[in-house]
């Protein structure tokens, strides 16, 4: 078997655009018919351009290759231009391949990819959510009442652990220290939101290496007595030394990953004991295999993982998949219930009930991407949206 043929979908997700503006979807297909899908989680570069790439990787690298073989496949991509280091654009394509490779594994043995990768050891996975604005209350990273209103709304659909990010825009200077206004923001909504859901969810705290360490102490001893599950990247991501004195001086603790790439950088975390929960993004961290040697490095130290997804369905997918197979699993990332366009995406919705999705048993993914849906929604930039290309990919402002 090789692959014969690499197409990719930029997909453009309509309003309110839960889990990014655009989704990147690589379509593998064997000289035998099998068809494989995978999911690439980069915003470094519009998506067009990414799309670009992907032919031109699959052009040198991908065609006539054997999808089994992936440590190969993946070893002879991150080897292109002898670079030889974490990429997020490179790694982040080479994710979406790699992805679509178990996919046509699985698909060929018949197998889930998690019967691939040692077999499940949960049956149905825990799952969060942001809470994402809504019409009825647009500004919940900012009134505190309408973030506890709309906590209260997701833990009363099965959610028992929610994320918000009310500590205000990631700038082009980070880290830097918090205001007092946000502190006192962060205080209030974190706040109202313990007091309307009690005992009944986790908070998550979402920043995204907004702060030196010194202000992400500062905050964090703040939030203490609303005990949150984590502290979400408190400092800049390729700093894990001072992610450490973070942790070191909150009982919060502390998560991070989405930006990280390959075991390399994941392994630094464990080496400064940097943080206690792992968010791998298998769109990002380079693939499935990546990210299951990733999960190993932390259940050595000791570390959870929680797979982060803001993303579509197909990425969706592999999470469970991949997440199913973890005794360190904390918990995974969903797009409210992946309900709405991410369900019309595929061709079987994922399984998600009551606040935990049930890994699928069909083979490879256990779902495909509904390739009349992604043609018939093709992204198209607006020029007047600085968000198309530099966070197109996540619900919080930059400035």
């Amino acid at each position: 078997m090789k692959i014969a043929d690499c197409t990719t979908f930029v997909i453009g997700n309509p309003p309110p655009h839960h889990g990014g503006r655009y989704f990147i979807v690589v379509k593998l297909t064997t000289d035998t018919g099998v068809v494989g899908y995978g999911e690439i989680y980069v915003a470094t570069v519009g998506p067009h351009i990414v799309a670009a790439m992907v032919t031109d990787i699959a052009d040198r690298l991908v065609i006539d290759a054997d999808p089994h073989r992936i440590e190969l496949l993946w070893r002879r991509m991150y080897s292109s231009g002898y670079a030889l280091r974490p990429d997020p654009t490179l790694v982040g394509i080479m994710s979406g391949i790699e992805m679509a490779c178990w996919d046509i594994v699985g698909k060929d043995a018949g197998r889930p990819i998690s019967d691939l990768l040692g077999g499940r050891v949960h049956d149905r996975l825990r799952t969060y959510t942001y809470l994402y604005p809504t019409l009825d209350r647009p500004d919940v990273y900012a009134d505190p009442a309408q973030a506890a209103d709309q906590a209260l709304f997701e833990v009363g659909r099965g959610f028992n652990a929610v994320k918000f990010d009310p500590a205000g825009p990631y700038t082009a200077f980070d880290g830097h220290m918090p205001s007092l206004d946000d502190i006192a923001r962060s205080v209030a909504l974190t706040g109202a939101v313990r007091e309307a859901v009690g005992d009944r969810a986790d908070l998550l705290f979402g920043t995204h290496g907004q702060f030196t360490a010194a202000g992400a102490i500062r905050l964090a001893q703040q939030l203490e007595p609303f005990d949150p599950l984590w502290f979400e990247e408190p400092t800049q991501p390729d700093l894990p030394e001072e992610m450490a004195r973070v942790a070191r001086q909150t009982t919060i603790p502390i998560a991070t990953g989405e930006r990280l790439t390959t075991i390399s950088e994941f392994a630094a975390l464990a080496q400064h004991q940097a943080a206690a929960i792992w968010q791998p993004n298998l769109g990002r961290c380079g693939g499935i295999l990546a990210a299951k040697k990733i999960a190993a490095i932390g259940e050595a130290a000791g570390c959870q993982i929680a797979p982060h997804l803001y993303s579509g369905p197909i990425l969706g997918a592999a999470n469970i998949q991949f997440g199913a197979t973890l005794p360190n699993l904390l918990i995974v990332e969903a797009i409210q219930d992946w309900s709405g366009f991410h369900a019309e995406l595929l061709t079987t919705p994922l399984d998600w009930e009551d606040g935990y999705v049930r890994p699928s048993r069909e083979p490879g993914l256990g779902t495909e991407l509904n390739e009349a849906v992604a043609l018939a929604h093709p992204y198209v930039p607006d020029p007047d949206d600085s968000t198309d290309l530099h966070l197109g990919m996540h619900p919080s402002p930059i400035r």
